[in-house]
């Protein structure tokens, strides 16, 4: 299945409304309703597909946030091996400790520091989905209203003086 871009199927929703017919003596447009609704099922087929990116993005974090971990116990395996390795002397098991438990607050930050920023990432990219999804929606609201508003016009009678509606030949 080839991905829609809900933006494109906005843009599309404007084109149709722009090429609508304006009724006579009104602010109403006349759109053709099989196009809109055609266009309206392919943004509901969309919009599934804005979702599960973000629920990639969600994943791609997570992913992230377990290499860092990975990566932190990594170093810590590595800095307790090589303390094992100087235990010869007081003075360089002290220092190893201490070099040890400098890498391990290091390792620790750096697994923080990339977890606030995967963290940070998703949110962003999580409220600049909300945002577009709300914008669709609003757009979508007002060329139902539109829409609606058209097909009220075209369903009231006309005044008891208008002349018959003129046919064009």
């Amino acid at each position: 299945m080839i991905a829609i871009d809900v933006l494109y199927l906005v843009d599309r929703l404007e084109a149709l409304l722009n090429k609508g017919w304006r009724v006579p003596m009104s602010a109403k447009t006349m759109i053709d309703e099989d196009e809109f609704l055609d266009i309206v099922d392919q943004m509901r087929i969309a919009f599934p597909e804005e979702i599960k990116q973000a629920k990639k993005i969600v994943q791609e974090r997570e992913r992230i946030v377990a290499q860092a971990q990975e990566e932190a116990k990594h170093i810590i395996e590595t800095a307790k091996e090589d303390a094992a390795r100087l235990t010869n002397d007081h003075a360089i098991v002290k220092t190893a400790q201490a070099q040890a438990a400098q890498i391990e607050r290091q390792a620790q930050a750096e697994a923080a520091a990339r977890e606030r920023g995967a963290d940070q990432y998703a949110t962003q990219l999580l409220k600049d989905l909300h945002a577009r999804l709300e914008q669709f929606a609003q757009q979508i609201a007002q060329m139902q209203t539109q829409v609606y508003n058209g097909l009220n016009v075209l369903q009231e009678p006309p005044p008891a003086d208008a002349p018959p509606p003129r046919e064009n030949s």
